[in-house]
């Protein structure tokens, strides 16, 4: 009943919040005097932030109409090109001439976490010069009827094949964050089924390969709660009357719960920070911070399913790195891997997944060469730098167009049906 509440609380909060926003308009009308007075401001900006910090933000639109390739402004179209029920795959066609050699195509899989995938916006922008994008929009679990069945961790394996089937030959695939588990279990079972669609290459960022390796905070709640903790406490089902009313999800507020009480005194400085600004009549900050926090704080469900398969695999068992994991009853055996050229990106601040967590990959990819090995540590930078701002465009993003270039299918070893070594325990 939880859940019920919460939207309980919504409802009840809704003439307040009308009521707010028609005091923030009225104090921000440029025919009231009050306006232009430090009172007039202040309570102005009392109202927009009750208004804020009690409603419910919608999906963001990535809104990235126009890129720049070869020196020259071009426009992008983003378009729909694969779709399930729970996921669309989403490209960013770029109007380049059609006789230009064509840039590698890369598959951005975006973390299925609590946020939506605009939470990778700049990392799309800081990718569309270099190549021809694709990104997994994953679908709010809410919104998703019984009807159209479950989604667990093997269905969103199944998903990452299907797409890389979709996209052909020679496709790049990079993993934010969670996605590198499933990511590198669909490269795993393609190479050792000899599927021609493998990747040319795998890129990692901030991943949680293997948590037993400096684990943070959100490691250890897992493996002290145990499966059973998350099953009993934050699994509920989704109210009436959205279209997924009766299926078990793991809330997006209760995940956006958990990532701000791990730093909620920025949080809350953040928000004194803004007020002033709206004081100070400062809007180019104020608008920053609405921006930053329209998209932060727009989260969507995960399927109950999907939450504790993964939660179990990845945080309590270890069943990646131990040898352990399965999908669908077949051995995920990292060492079948060969043809696909793998580079991990880590964080040296990062408080999610802690440094050696996503490099642990090379360990277990023990039969790629030596040559198509890579991994970086960017200095001074916590998770979200890992993917976004402005160490990430100057710093890593030269670095994956570099790794993600020079191993093209033309570079590709044969496939080799027999393995040599296989990964250490």
């Amino acid at each position: 009943m939880f859940y019920q509440f919460y939207e309980l609380n919504h409802a009840a909060l809704q003439p307040a919040r009308l009521y707010a926003d028609a005091v923030r308009m009225l104090y921000t009308n440029p025919l009231n005097p009050l306006t232009h007075t430090s009172w007039g401001r202040s309570v102005a900006a009392t109202a927009e932030l009750f208004e804020r910090t009690t409603r419910r933000y919608s999906k963001p639109q990535f809104g990235l109409t126009k890129t720049v390739v070869d020196w020259k402004s071009v426009d992008v179209t983003e378009k729909t090109v694969w779709s399930r029920p729970f996921c669309n795959l989403l490209r960013f066609e770029r109007a380049v001439p059609a006789d230009r050699r064509p840039d590698p195509k890369l598959l951005i899989v975006a973390p299925m976490s609590g946020h939506y995938a605009t939470l990778l916006r700049g990392t799309v922008e800081a990718m569309l010069p270099h190549a021809d994008v694709h990104i997994t929009d994953w679908v709010d679990a809410r919104m998703v009827p019984l009807s159209d069945g479950s989604f667990d961790l093997d269905d969103y394996i199944d998903y990452i094949v299907d797409m890389l089937h979709a996209l052909g030959p020679d496709t790049h695939v990079m993993a934010v964050c969670q996605p590198s588990v499933p990511v590198l279990a669909a490269v795993a079972l393609m190479e050792t089924r000899g599927d021609p669609f493998v990747p040319s290459t795998m890129t990692l960022m901030g991943g949680p390969i293997d948590t037993r390796r400096n684990p943070t905070a959100v490691n250890l709640l897992a493996e002290e709660k145990g499966i059973d903790w998350f099953r009993d406490n934050v699994v509920m089902q989704a109210p009436w009357p959205v279209p997924g009313f009766g299926r078990d999800v793991y809330p997006g507020f209760l995940q956006l719960s958990g990532f701000m009480s791990m730093n909620l005194d920025r949080h809350i400085i953040a928000h004194k920070d803004f007020f002033m600004h709206l004081v100070k009549h400062d809007g180019d900050n104020a608008e920053k911070h609405r921006d930053f926090y329209d998209e932060y704080m727009a989260v969507m469900d995960l399927t109950a399913e999907f939450y504790l398969q993964t939660v179990d695999t990845v945080f309590v068992r270890h069943a990646l790195p131990k040898g352990e994991m399965t999908h669908r009853g077949v051995a995920v055996d990292p060492s079948a891997i060969r043809n696909v050229a793998l580079f991990t990106v880590e964080g040296e601040n990062d408080d999610i997944s802690g440094l050696g967590q996503t490099q642990a990959a090379h360990d277990l990819c023990v039969n790629i060469p030596a040559d198509r090995h890579a991994h970086y540590m960017q200095p001074a930078v916590g998770h979200y730098g890992v993917f976004n701002g402005s160490r990430f465009r100057s710093e890593i993003v030269p670095r994956i167009v570099d790794f993600i270039t020079s191993y093209g299918r033309q570079t590709r070893v044969a496939v080799k049906p027999k393995l040599v070594r296989t990964a250490k325990k």
